[in-house]
């Protein structure tokens, strides 16, 4: 196995050379890190990370903290993760946390700190305080991708907007029965995603002089999504238009709509949140969140603080945008009312059967 000697000789340069011009950290010119990469790669030669972890005080590994790992939006930023981290020279070392309060503090109190890790990305999580004081105890950058936190640096999407955006796109079609899938009331009772995204969608029926609204409960799968609309579009007054928090879930709806023998959108209009790459093959609308560039943008914010930059702690806006692939169009002449025999200025929470 060659080593970085026989790379130095071949490229004509020192060995403090080489390590600067694969490192990419330090003073080389173009044309020597050219003439040592082609040198390196004619050779075989692969820097060690034991090396280098002792040459720079780093394990050139970063934490990634995730609560699911099956589901496309945190496989999809976790892509974006690691295809700029792997092209920094990083490898992620991942951790799947569930809402089991002793499995949280083995990942946080133990798994986290036995781990040699040059900073952690958290995904999606609600931390409370102990766990967000065992994280900066760490002493390595902390950035979080939404699971809005004053005492981290975090990226997030404004799902509040994103909630009122979609409803905004379905009251301008002209609907006025309209229904949400997405968090329950215990879950929407704190600033989480879903319960951002369900605050958004009451909100702006409220503005728009709608008094009553329904709110079917799923658990953001397709499964989730369609079993959630078949009560819904099986009910006595039916809505027009159904906002489902996830694609997975709008996806599912679609499905069930179908069975039901509706069409979409004639019969009933269906957007969704994330921008899901099986959202196009259904002509799904959809409000696109940019999973992957949340987790590049994460991975940008980490190795900037790695590299001294001091973002400090507070709230990175991501973008998100209105996606019209025509799963949503105005109601039908009969359909334009509003709900029938639905008590005022009420929110219907219809449980899971």
């Amino acid at each position: 196995m060659a080593g970085i000697d026989d790379v130095a000789h071949a490229a004509g340069v020192s060995t403090a050379t080489v390590s600067r011009a694969l490192s990419g950290r330090g003073p080389v010119s173009t044309a020597t890190r050219d003439r040592v990469l082609a040198a390196a790669d004619r050779l075989g030669y692969v820097v060690s990370a034991a090396a280098s972890s002792l040459a720079t005080g780093r394990a050139r590994a970063v934490g990634v903290v995730v609560p699911f790992l099956d589901r496309w939006f945190f496989s999809t930023v976790l892509a974006g993760i690691s295809d700029a981290l792997v092209r920094e020279g990083y490898d992620i070392t991942l951790y799947s946390v569930s809402a089991d309060p002793a499995e949280r503090r083995r990942v946080f109190d133990d798994h986290l700190r036995r781990r040699r890790i040059d900073a952690v990305i958290t995904v999606a999580l609600e931390l409370d305080a102990e766990e967000s004081a065992s994280l900066r105890g760490l002493g390595v950058p902390i950035v979080a991708i939404a699971g809005p936190n004053p005492l981290l640096t975090t990226l997030t999407v404004d799902d509040l907007a994103v909630g009122r955006a979609a409803t905004d796109h379905l009251l301008g079609l002209g609907h006025h029965r309209l229904a949400h899938i997405g968090a329950d009331a215990a879950t929407a009772a704190g600033s989480t995603v879903p319960g951002l995204r369900r605050r958004g969608f009451l909100e702006q029926l409220a503005a728009a002089g709608i008094a009553d609204a329904v709110v079917e409960p799923a658990d953001f799968t397709i499964e989730g999504g369609s079993a959630a609309a078949t009560r819904l579009l099986t009910a006595e007054h039916r809505p027009t238009a159904l906002f489902a928090a996830s694609d997975e879930m709008a996806i599912g709806a679609i499905l069930a709509a179908r069975e039901l023998g509706l069409r979409v959108p004639d019969d009933v209009s269906i957007i969704g949140v994330d921008g899901h790459e099986l959202g196009r093959w259904f002509s799904l609308t959809t409000i696109d969140q940019f999973a992957r560039g949340q987790g590049a943008r994460a991975a940008e914010a980490v190795l900037a603080a790695l590299d001294g930059s001091e973002p400090g702690r507070g709230l990175g806006t991501l973008p998100f945008e209105v996606v019209d692939r025509g799963s949503t169009a105005a109601p039908g002449p009969r359909a334009r009312g509003p709900f029938e025999g639905t008590p005022a200025a009420s929110v219907t929470d219809r449980s899971r059967e």
